[in-house]
């Protein structure tokens, strides 16, 4: 950075009056240029506003005429070269203010210019400073200060201008840019932003092949990504066009991280200084739960654990520590772990993390989801996290290091849940409670928290009710501690009931108790003394808490929002509010957030248990669970309108009984569908049954965009195989027609193409004995598109126009546009390119007609990829770009991604490998419908780019790794790979 050129007289004020309203600005960072304000100042002739760069590049000093004429014109100057300088001299003084182009010793100079008045000099001063920030590490604000500098060129330097002098600079600034921008890259390593890293190197790669410290970086980027083999096969591509095109090694550091790379060096994956990385907005989460004020007792337990964890932070050298907290449910772990994490917090300065585990549920957190969570925390954004568990905890582990962290882990299965998220390095630690010993966590520091002393639960009882009413009945307070099983939660929900009821006294609240009949099973121990605490909070509800309480309690889902809640309890969502935060009062719900509540886990069962008990008539739980399957149906449905306006989809689901919400906006909508995503399908799933059965299936039909954008792709899945099960069991063949080309849809995009088409054509077969007009309509397009994904373009076309056939008798206008786009595709692969063009453009229009926002960008993707294979080069790239754009505003990851391999396609066709290979990679790095079968598409493409680019080692890799791919899944395009690869074997 600091060989950069210096232009300080350039940003000196000067001290003549301003002429014009506008400052003076130039720009030589791209074509020369003036402008006074916002108004273009026109520079004249190429010689001119070559006169004009050699003087604002001069830094206000003078030069002579001779020295402009050797700038201008070198050894061949014309006859009259030094009338013609004084010539451009004279227009330029009529454009400029005043006093800016001075006459001096026989020679002309630019003077008195304002600050930031040239962009050069910006640039230089933003390198400068950046050099600073980067020197005392802050690496986050030198990154962003380079890349200010490097956004103001604008294209080639001093572009247009003639001359040697022109010629010269226009190296030199090309070269000090190259610089910055290795400097950049350098910053994106450091602060582990790897992945996004790759696809510029490859393409600067292929740009400046001969520039060794852009293939080191791309060497480290690669490798960083697990990409070892790419790695390894860019040092062999470099070294060899070394030798072939200057006849040299490759230098030391190049040689060096071969070495490194080849040895698996564990500080390769690290950054190189990491320790020295505060940024401009240093992300220290701080996510603990508030801690109680009334917290009681456990002194010894909180003293030996704020010890343990405060230690770890201090010694230099020890391993993390990690303590783990087991008890029975209720028993107060969490409080206790959230009060100890709060008191050694002080020892953690870089952030504390906290999740709920969920352990005691049905569906425990996965430790992927989980890991994405506190990356997200730590500041990593969405592009830079993997897919992978063991991506992401390297990841995690990596962007840990170097910081002080403490992680409570909340309510954990068991030890295997569990290691995934342990930070791993010194500095750190983990807090972990579970209802099981963790005897298989190594090097876990255990505690067993039991119930608590007398002394403490009633110390605890007598901070939640007060000094003043427990002193005065002391015997009948330890009866109802006692009662209470000297269980924590219990304690609290007791205390907490008589501190509400000022007209009661302690004696009551213990007769209460006394009564076996409201404790069940008081005398049986572990997790039944939990129901018998319950059992009193329970009992000391209203009519209609009570109620709320039972019914809530049926609903599976980690939580469950207002809306939702209301439909449960068929109430307005103003009274359900009231309920639900009384409930949250008596601690026997949780605010999850603002306008979310959830249960624990023990809670949740205990409330199921007292609707199986008490609700009446017993109609009333289906009752609820149906209305609130409804409320999901119509609120998703009205979001698949939104998204898809004039679908006939909507008119063929069934009838939802119950009203859902309203969105202002699609994307208020869609981002209610992905927030609910978990609750959703959790009520999908427990509504595989009569009489909802085909209720919950026309459910996951609405709700596509869950599993198409890939964001909740895996759970959608699942339960998409749940209701082709449980569709069959029931012999309801409607459900399972529609269950099963839901699947092969889910399937498909997964890019497991014969497990799709067995679905969707069990789907179309038991369509023969019926009339569905969505199945006899979606069934053949989705087998159109699996035949056109696998190569049988006759059997798609026959699809394909069964499926316009059936959207046309239908009335379904976008079902027509899809299948007609789908075709297109067929029959461009058959040669019959005019016919596929002029049917994509039909596509296009009636999407474009309805106002779709998606469906119409896939209509551009289809239309891109027929002018591809038309030939229609431009035509193409156009199509696919709108497609882009419109698939990153609707945040369809996957779609952005397979739109780039489109794109990388008409690259590498128009010969433009550069390009290709940055695209291929942008798709690699984001994801791509179609699962490992368009990753192997990708790395296919990637090497082609990379081979034309003169990068075969390179390229061997990315085919190896495509050839896995192709024939783990049984591809025929195995065989093209395996051609592909043979000519380098061979060499």
């Amino acid at each position: 950075m600091d060989g950069g050129p210096r232009v300080p007289e350039q940003r000196r004020a000067g001290s003549g009056p301003v002429a014009q309203p506008g400052p003076l600005r130039f720009g030589v960072l791209g074509p020369v240029r003036a402008w006074r304000g916002e108004e273009a100042l026109p520079t004249g002739s190429p010689q001119q506003r070559a006169l004009l760069a050699a003087l604002l590049l001069r830094e206000g000093r003078t030069a002579t005429a001779a020295e402009l004429i050797d700038a201008l014109w070198a050894s061949e100057p014309p006859p009259q070269a030094l009338a013609a300088v004084r010539t451009y001299a004279s227009r330029l003084r009529k454009v400029l203010d005043p006093g800016v182009l001075v006459s001096e010793s026989g020679g002309y100079a630019v003077r008195g210019l304002g600050e930031g008045a040239l962009d050069l000099a910006v640039a230089q001063d933003l390198a400068a400073e950046a050099e600073k920030a980067r020197g005392t590490g802050d690496l986050g604000r030198a990154r962003s200060l380079l890349n200010q500098a490097l956004s103001l060129w604008d294209g080639e330097p001093l572009a247009g201008v003639p001359g040697p002098y022109a010629e010269a600079q226009r190296a030199r600034l090309e070269e000090w840019r190259l610089g910055l921008l290795e400097t950049r890259l350098d910053l994106d390593l450091e602060q582990g932003g790897h992945a996004e890293a790759v696809s510029e190197l490859t393409a600067l790669t292929a740009a400046h092949p001969l520039r060794e410290r852009l293939r080191e970086l791309l060497m480290l980027a690669l490798y960083r990504s697990g990409r070892q083999a790419e790695a390894l096969a860019v040092y062999a591509d470099t070294r060899r066009l070394l030798a072939e095109e200057l006849g040299v090694d490759p230098r030391a550091g190049l040689s060096e991280l071969q070495q490194r790379i080849l040895q698996a060096d564990p500080a390769l994956a690290e950054p190189s200084s990491p320790a020295a990385e505060p940024t401009a907005s240093p992300v220290r989460p701080a996510q603990l739960p508030a801690s109680v004020p009334d917290f009681t007792g456990r002194s010894s337990f909180v003293s030996d654990l704020t010890e343990v964890l405060s230690s770890a932070s201090e010694a230099e050298g020890r391993v993390m520590a990690v303590s783990a907290l087991a008890g029975i449910g209720g028993v107060g772990k969490t409080t206790l772990a959230v009060h100890v994490a709060h008191r050694a917090r002080g020892a953690f300065p870089d952030g504390q993390l906290y999740v709920d585990l969920q352990g005691a549920g049905p569906r425990p957190a996965e430790p992927e989801t989980v890991l994405g969570s506190f990356l997200r925390a730590l500041g990593t954004p969405d592009t830079a996290i993997p897919d992978s568990l063991e991506e992401r905890s390297a990841l995690y582990r990596s962007v840990l290091d170097g910081r002080r962290v403490l992680v409570l882990l909340d309510n954990a299965k068991d030890a295997a849940q569990v290691r995934p998220l342990l930070p791993g390095t010194e500095g750190c630690a983990a807090l972990v409670t579970s209802r099981v010993r963790m005897l298989d966590l190594a090097g876990a520091h255990l505690v067993d928290l039991d119930v608590m002393s007398p002394d403490e639960a009633l110390a605890l009882f007598t901070r939640i009710v007060g000094e003043e009413r427990v002193a005065a009945e002391r015997e009948a307070a330890l009866d109802v501690v006692a009662a209470c099983g000297f269980l924590p939660l219990a304690i609290r929900i007791a205390a907490s009931r008589l501190a509400a009821r000022r007209t009661w006294t302690v004696s009551v609240l213990a007769a209460k108790l006394a009564d076996e009949r409201r404790r069940l099973d008081e005398l049986q121990a572990g997790d039944l003394a939990v129901k018998a605490t319950f059992e009193l909070g329970y009992g000391q509800l209203e009519p209609a808490q009570a109620r709320a309480f039972r019914l809530l309690g049926l609903a599976d889902g980690p939580d469950i929002s207002l809306a939702a809640a209301a439909a449960v309890l068929d109430l307005p969502p103003e009274d359900t509010e009231d309920l639900l935060e009384s409930l949250v009062d008596t601690s026997l719900l949780e605010s999850a957030a603002p306008g979310r509540y959830r249960f624990h886990d023990l809670v949740r069962l205990y409330a199921r248990a007292c609707a199986e008990r008490d609700e009446w008539p017993p109609g009333e739980r289906e009752a609820a669970m149906s209305r609130l399957l409804d409320f999901y149906l119509a609120t998703a449905a009205r979001v698949y309108a939104m998204e898809r306006p004039g679908d006939r989809t909507i008119a063929h689901l069934e009838g939802a009984q119950y009203r859902g919400s309203e969105f202002p906006s699609a994307s208020v909508a869609l981002d209610w569908l992905h927030t609910e995503a978990e609750p959703l399908l959790a009520c999908v799933q427990q509504s595989l049954k009569a009489p909802r059965l085909r209720r919950a299936v026309d459910l996951l039909l609405a709700t596509i965009d869950l599993a198409e954008s890939g964001a909740s792709a895996r759970r959608y899945e699942t339960t998409a195989a749940a209701a082709c099960d449980a569709a069959a069991a029931h012999q309801d063949a409607h459900a399972e027609r529609r269950a099963r080309i839901t699947l092969a849809q889910v399937l498909s995009q997964s890019g497991r193409f014969d497990e799709a088409g067995v679905e969707a054509e069990r789907a179309d077969l038991l369509n023969e004995a019926a009339d569905d007009p969505w199945t006899s309509s979606t069934a053949p397009n989705q087998l159109g598109i699996i035949a056109n994904c696998t190569g049988r373009f006759p059997d798609a076309v026959i699809y394909l126009q069964r499926a316009i056939e059936a959207f046309r008798a239908d009335g379904n206008k976008p079902g027509e546009a899809s299948a007609v786009c789908n075709l297109s595709r067929a029959l461009a692969s058959m040669g019959r390119t005019q016919e596929a063009v002029d049917l994509a453009k039909r596509g296009v229009d009636i999407y474009d007609e309805l106002g779709m926002s998606v469906r119409l960008a896939n209509a551009h993707y289809a239309l891109g990829i027929v002018l591809t294979q038309a030939g229609s080069l431009p035509d193409a790239l156009t199509q696919l770009s709108e497609a882009l754009r419109m698939f990153t505003d609707s945040r369809q990851r996957l779609w952005e991604g397979t739109t780039h391999f489109r794109i990388a396609q008409v690259h590498m066709v128009s010969r433009h490998p550069a390009l290709a290979a940055q695209h291929a990679e942008q798709a690699l790095a984001i994801g791509c419908i179609g699962g490992d079968w368009m990753r192997a598409n990708a790395l296919t493409m990637l090497g082609k780019a990379l081979d034309a680019l003169g990068q075969s080692d390179r390229a061997r890799a990315c085919w190896q790794e495509a050839l896995a791919l192709y024939e783990q899944a049984g591809s025929p395009e195995a065989a093209g790979v395996r051609g592909l690869l043979a000519p380098l074997a061979a060499a």
